[in-house]
């Protein structure tokens, strides 16, 4: 499901989680995620019924604590709709080189007049991913290098990129034999509802496929319940509006369909027409043009 970003979001367009699996991700900005939990919440979606799963893969500071506060007359109800979103983030690392590298980052920002960016709080994982490629580059450069090759022979220097794990800023990166890299991620999830606060309770590592599960884990968190009829008090206007939305998709598919048949078919038949017309007035055309011809000689023989 797509919602564009310069549209406001209906409660309507939250209406067909009813009829889809219990389980929703998304992947928006915080304001559009915010506005999809409350729609859920006013839904009575958030009961358990639904498991939400957001994915932040730019480690924006606009998740985790406090990332449900507007100041507005809806914050209490999206601190209780939070209480059912996971989010999905690269793993966070605590080390002192990293933590330099993002003071830098920040500076640099701030210097070419980045510093009104909202979600610059956080190193993103394009940076920190530039970096990282950088770095593997002359390592497999100076691999190649070493061996006799030079900085022509790329296909030798690529080899040396693939299925292998060196110290990245954030910590070890894996390479595997496809030359792809080895994400590790961290699920975020709100352990103190009345307080709105965010912890990591389990990361998962790329180079050998495996989760750990941290001590604010709750396997109940994680497990969908019984579906519940949906709040019969509101409207459901907007449900009947999208059935009949699809309804009319459906039946002006088909008739655009059958349009483009029957014109295929006119055009067809018009075709072989004309040129039957065409071939019945080849005789008259070549005695006109005969006359014609007799008619010019004619003239100039009598001038």
């Amino acid at each position: 499901m797509v919602f564009q970003l310069n549209k406001n979001l209906s409660v309507s367009h939250i209406c067909v989680l009813c009829h889809l699996p219990a389980v929703v991700i998304m992947c928006a900005g915080a304001d559009r995620v915010r506005e999809i939990m409350l729609a859920a919440h006013k839904r009575q979606l958030t009961n358990g019924s639904c498991m939400f799963f957001n994915v932040d893969l730019f480690n924006a500071s606009s998740y985790g604590n406090g990332s449900w506060q507007r100041g507005d007359e809806y914050d209490d109800d999206a601190r209780k709709a939070y209480s059912s979103l996971n989010t999905v983030t690269l793993l966070k690392t605590v080390k002192p080189e990293y933590e330099n590298f993002s003071v830098e980052m920040r500076k640099s920002m701030e210097r070419v007049g980045l510093y009104d960016c909202s979600d610059c709080g956080n190193v993103n994982m394009f940076l920190e991913g530039f970096h990282d490629a950088m770095l593997l580059y002359a390592i497999a450069l100076h691999e190649a290098l070493k061996n006799g090759y030079n900085k022509k022979n790329g296909t030798e220097i690529t080899s040396h990129m693939w299925n292998r794990t060196f110290e990245g800023i954030a910590g070890q990166v894996s390479i595997d034999v496809n030359g792809d890299r080895n994400g590790d991620f961290s699920l975020m999830a709100m352990t103190n509802v009345e307080a709105g606060s965010y912890e990591v309770v389990a990361n998962y590592f790329g180079v050998n496929k495996t989760f750990q599960l941290l001590s604010a884990f709750d396997s109940r968190r994680f497990t969908v319940k019984g579906r519940q009829e949906v709040n019969q008090e509101l409207p459901q206007t907007s449900c009947e509006l999208g059935v009949s939305a699809l309804t009319g998709v459906t039946v002006g598919a088909l008739l655009g369909a059958v349009m483009l048949v029957a014109f295929y078919f006119f055009r067809k038949n018009y075709r072989i027409t004309i040129q039957r017309r065409s071939r019945a007035d080849e005789p008259y055309c070549g005695k006109h043009h005969q006359l014609r011809e007799d008619s010019i000689k004619s003239h100039f023989s009598a001038a």
